[in-house]
């Protein structure tokens, strides 16, 4: 497996090659994690595992699912989460085919129309 958890230690190495957009980084995060905001931090926390499943980014589903647990999120909302996420994501697949579909349509003007069907 490519991803390990030790990678995280390397944002820091990250961060010193690029200084400034690493601080712009640090502070957006920051923001976003912030106590005080009108989104419970459990509620943030189950955002952003959702966010991780759907860009699969393992590192992301590892120190939100922690940070879900220290916030009081149980394993019944977790799962939840990842059923209403799978849910959204293929409901998202269906609206870019409904563009494909249109899509479709609008190449046939161009002679696609007759190309030979597959399957």
């Amino acid at each position: 497996m490519y991803e390990h958890p030790d990678d995280l230690h390397r944002a820091r190495s990250v961060g010193r090659a690029a200084p400034a957009e690493f601080a712009a980084w640090l502070a957006f995060q920051e923001a976003v994690d912030r106590q005080d905001g009108a989104v419970p931090r459990r509620y943030r926390e189950l955002i952003s595992v959702a966010v991780a499943l759907v860009t699969q980014c393992s590192y992301c589903l590892d120190v939100h699912t922690a940070a879900a647990r220290r916030h009081g999120v149980s394993s019944e909302e977790l799962a939840e989460t990842a059923f209403v996420t799978a849910a959204v994501r293929a409901g998202g697949t269906l609206a870019h085919a409904l563009l494909a579909d249109r899509l479709y349509e609008q190449h046939g003007g161009h002679g696609h129309a007759d190309a030979p069907a597959h399957g």
